[in-house]
């Protein structure tokens, strides 16, 4: 497959035998040529090289210069290693032939042999990864800019295979999820480099993940695999499988209402109605803790039942159970309820003379909360309010439930510095007081 014919891929329509087009989901051609290229031979010291290091064998040849180097590579995929004589310091040199031309690269390990980014156990394997990935880029470098620069998410495997999914969970109706009408959040995908196993496509762009090891990425929460430049034109529309999830507790939480298709956390929803349904009048709610034997056994249950997680009087009948859950959910967010960037916003909103001027701050520094974590905080400020309208019983006054809350809902720097001394938390607690106070203002 030379460059030239590449460009056929995108711009000759495929058929069935009665003549109607056929979505094209994978592509082969990168595998043909991965299947094509030269595999590794190494060329082999005629004994064992004094000095030689631990970590290589045979292949490896001692001083030598690249000329010298170049005579003992006779074909394609021919391989050795050497100790450089060109320069000062001690440099291992790897030399490979492919296309009839001798390659050198510097030689690295650290436990993996590596030449760039990529670590491998064997450097056979090293040099397998590398000769696929030259010959590719060289038969098909027009080809993968093709590919790169003309992919559609729209008619994308992942869109193609996913469609039904995706207009199924679009049509739901509130009644049929249990709640109010669901937010369609927006999510980036949450790739990280992925070492494949067997024969993998991107999703994208619907061409064969090349090489034997971190052939791309794969997102952690949904699943997505995508090449490297694919995955920088993905846009934020990850739908999270709750099938790669162990638990709910330390999840992102737009991640978190993302797979479970809700506005706000579960849990949260769960562990309020159950408060307002019971522990309204409870002193101390919030303030005392439950034992932590039972909260571990509802942190459990959650985890493994999600929604249909039961935690009536019946199963906890200490209710302060179900209140250390929820702050326990929040405080294990990987990323706070009152997020890292907005958390200064609201602080400076405090230095503000006019009251009125204050709350309008505020406001606007709230609405930088992503989607997910805006209704969440929404809805949590309106049951503290709901709380402290009850103080004369329960004593959780706004003061007080900003006192519990503050550590939790806002990033905390480390509790000790270096002087030993815990950090000022009134400003924190004194906006949250003030949030708690006029969330029907504030959120409106």
């Amino acid at each position: 497959m030379e460059k030239e014919e590449h460009k056929e891929v995108y711009d000759t329509p495929v058929t069935d035998e009665n003549g109607s087009p056929i979505s094209i989901v994978w592509k082969p051609d990168l595998y043909k040529l991965q299947q094509e290229s030269p595999k590794p031979q190494p060329v082999f010291a005629s004994s064992a090289v004094s000095g030689c290091p631990f970590f290589y064998g045979l292949e490896y040849h001692g001083a030598m210069n690249h000329k010298e180097a170049s005579s003992l590579l006779k074909n394609d995929g021919n391989y050795l290693i050497r100790l450089s004589t060109s320069l000062n310091d001690k440099t291992y040199t790897l030399s490979l032939k492919i296309f009839n031309k001798v390659h050198h690269y510097k030689l690295f390990y650290d436990g993996q042999h590596y030449v760039s980014q990529k670590r491998f156990n064997t450097i056979n394997d090293l040099v397998a990864d590398g000769l696929v990935t030259l010959y590719i880029e060289s038969k098909a470098g027009k080809y993968i800019h093709l590919m790169h620069s003309l992919i559609s998410y729209e008619k994308s495997p992942y869109m193609t295979l996913n469609k039904l999914k995706r207009k199924t969970i679009k049509k739901l109706k509130p009644r049929q999820l249990n709640c109010e009408e669901v937010v369609d959040y927006d999510k980036p995908h949450n790739f990280k480099t992925h070492n494949f196993k067997g024969l993998n496509w991107c999703e994208l762009c619907s061409n064969f993940l090349w090489g034997f090891t971190q052939q791309g990425v794969k997102c952690e929460d949904c699943g997505f695999s995508a090449h490297f430049k694919c995955s920088e034109k993905v846009p934020s529309d990850c739908c999270p499988d709750l099938k790669l999830f162990r638990g709910v507790f330390g999840i992102d939480l737009t991640t978190h209402v993302k797979a479970y298709k809700t506005n706000r956390p579960f849990v949260i929803d769960k562990c309020v109605e159950e408060i307002e349904r019971r522990g309204m009048s409870v002193e101390g709610i919030y303030r005392v803790s439950g034992f932590q034997e039972e909260m571990d056994n509802l942190r459990l249950a959650l985890d493994k039942d999600g929604k249909s997680t039961v935690m009536g009087d019946k199963a906890y009948e200490n209710i302060h159970v179900v209140a250390s859950i929820l702050k326990m959910y929040l405080r294990l967010l990987p990323i706070p309820l009152i997020t890292f960037d907005v958390h200064p916003l609201v602080l400076q909103a405090l230095e503000t003379q006019m009251s009125w001027e204050r709350l309008a701050e505020v406001r606007a520094a709230l609405k930088k909360l992503p989607p997910a974590h805006y209704n969440t905080l929404s809805y949590l400020m309106a049951h503290l309010y709901r709380v402290t309208l009850r103080s004369d019983e329960n004593k959780m006054t706004a003061q007080n439930l900003s006192t519990v809350f503050a550590p939790t809902l806002m990033p905390m720097p480390d509790l000790i510095d270096f002087k030993g001394t815990i950090p000022d938390m009134n400003r924190d607690i004194s906006a949250l007081h003030m949030i708690i106070e006029n969330q029907n203002v504030i959120f409106n």
